[in-house]
């Protein structure tokens, strides 16, 4: 998703998995109910990678500096700041079986340790989540080796570090949602199969977006030949990201 927009997407499970017309119900209601409920679970698990051409301790430095960075990157998504290192994230609107929600995370992105990024769930300050819970939990490292410049002008090779970072990430995701009855009323494994689907798809979509991103801005930083490298193994789709559900 490298969208441009300026609102938050809406993400929403294929039309074919809809509530049953039959059960005819008061959005109203089902609101009050859906919070009474116990919440629902839904998980999924991700790793991945970006490429950083530059070395190791020079993108430490742009990670380390994200305050500078994370808020124009993850629009169209909203992150307002909570303290020195967290973000109040709004991912935008998103449903399935006929029922929306539009999340806030608390996501506290802290410093590295041992060379460990870890980023990590806190609450957002004076806002209650109407009706789901978040678990996010993910971990970076970083791996430099040697830099592949063979594509690289005359002009550019000179200025181009002789070493590449591999960004390298996982994720363990859970969603507690209070679903209301009517979808309550439906099979689990429905229920159950339809969220963890729509959970996985928001993740691919999200990071998409979101590493292409953090991409551009940091090999912008480091002047007009990095980007224009980076744009050229972007555009032949030289695996400079990747994104995959573990089973």
């Amino acid at each position: 998703m490298q969208s441009q927009a300026s609102q938050p997407q809406m993400f929403q499970a294929p039309d074919a998995i809809l509530a049953p017309a039959s059960i005819a119900v008061s959005e109203q209601s089902e609101a009050t109910s859906a919070e009474a409920a116990e919440p629902i679970w839904f998980r999924t698990r991700f790793v991945g990678s970006m490429v950083m051409y530059a070395g190791a301790q020079t993108v430490a430095n742009y990670f380390d500096a994200h305050q500078d960075w994370f808020r124009r990157c993850a629009h169209p998504m909203k992150a307002d700041p909570i303290g020195e290192s967290g973000y109040a994230l709004t991912v935008g609107r998103f449903g399935a079986l006929g029922y929306q929600v539009e999340p806030k995370v608390g996501l506290d992105l802290l410093p590295q340790q041992d060379g460990v990024y870890l980023i990590k769930t806190i609450p957002v300050p004076n806002y209650t989540p109407p009706g789901y819970e978040v678990d996010f939990q993910a971990a970076q490292t970083f791996v430099e080796v040697p830099a592949d410049l063979s594509d690289a002008t005359q002009g550019q090779a000179g200025k181009l570090s002789t070493a590449m970072t591999r960004v390298e990430w996982k994720l363990d995701l859970a969603v507690g949602v209070c679903l209301p009855k009517f979808i309550r009323a439906l099979p689990q494994s429905t229920i159950q199969n339809n969220g963890d689907r729509l959970l996985a798809q928001i993740v691919k979509q999200v990071s998409r977006c979101l590493t292409h991103k953090v991409q551009e801005d940091f090999h912008a930083s480091l002047g007009k030949p990095a980007l224009e490298f980076f744009k050229k193994q972007s555009s032949q789709k030289r695996n400079v990201a990747t994104c995959e559900q573990c089973h």
